[in-house]
């Protein structure tokens, strides 16, 4: 059996610009995370909470929590900054990622550009397509390999809309016939998995930004620079879905 762990990036709500005093929210919003064989679940876990007391020392220690309860979300300190002055970070962040092969697992993502005015826009409505989406690129990386799996999110404040919602596509037209369960929604501070997720969304969320709008987010290249490859090695069953309007859409398919 395989276990899927997966957080947001970039925001739901609407956006008009990077500079709009209102609306300056990301370009696009997904959901993002990995997939891997439940065997190596725990020693994942294991290895994220080791890695970030090595990262995290003196934050850890000043905060007075134990570490396995102790979290720090990944846009908060994989940012443009961070990258470029401490080499420790751009450092850990290979370290994850090798890992992550390692255990045999793979990136999953989909994320959408938004392209609704701010009257038109539906956060609820845009979770919801994402989730769907999410659960079957899951679903059809499990098919290839006749394995069922269980999907793991981070806690959501609409949590029983979104449970329904994910129902509703597990078994629809179109169901998710690998997926044991609807997805079970989690407090991240509690689960390193989910913890390591976010740390991945946070990097697919900038680099997913920078290839819709290269111009406004010049400065998050880095990820494409520093990581592009590995993501490229690691992504499968991903995609980032684009109005007509705009470039061709961005599909990984299935990793060997």
């Amino acid at each position: 059996m395989k276990i899927a762990f997966f957080d947001e990036f970039g925001h739901c709500g609407p956006v008009i610009s990077r500079t709009d005093p209102r609306h300056k929210t990301s370009p696009v919003f997904g959901l993002a995370g990995y997939i891997m064989p439940d065997e190596e679940v725990r020693h994942f876990a294991t290895f994220f909470l080791q890695l970030k007391q090595f990262m995290l020392a003196h934050e850890i220690k000043n905060s007075g929590v134990h570490p396995a309860t102790w979290e720090k979300k990944g846009s908060s300190f994989i940012t443009t900054k961070n990258i470029r002055k401490y080499s420790g970070i751009r450092t850990g962040v290979h370290r994850l990622l090798n890992e992550l092969y390692k255990c045999d697992g793979r990136i999953v993502y989909h994320g959408r550009e938004k392209y609704q005015s701010p009257e038109l826009s539906n956060s609820k409505g845009l979770y919801a397509t994402v989730l769907s989406h999410t659960m079957r690129s899951s679903d059809a990386y499990c098919g290839l390999r006749k394995s069922n799996f269980m999907m793991i999110l981070d806690q959501h404040s609409d949590r029983i809309k979104l449970l329904e919602s994910a129902t509703k596509t597990m078994f629809g037209q179109q169901p998710t016939r690998y997926l044991l369960e609807p997805p079970f929604q989690v407090e991240s501070h509690l689960y390193q998995t989910v913890q390591a997720a976010d740390w991945i969304a946070t990097l697919i969320g900038r680099w997913m930004a920078w290839t819709v709008e290269p111009n406004q987010y010049a400065d998050w290249k880095w990820v494409d620079d520093i990581y592009g490859t590995k993501l490229r090695m690691l992504c499968t069953n991903s995609s980032l879905w684009r109005p007509a309007k705009a470039q061709k859409n961005l599909h990984f398919e299935a990793a060997k």
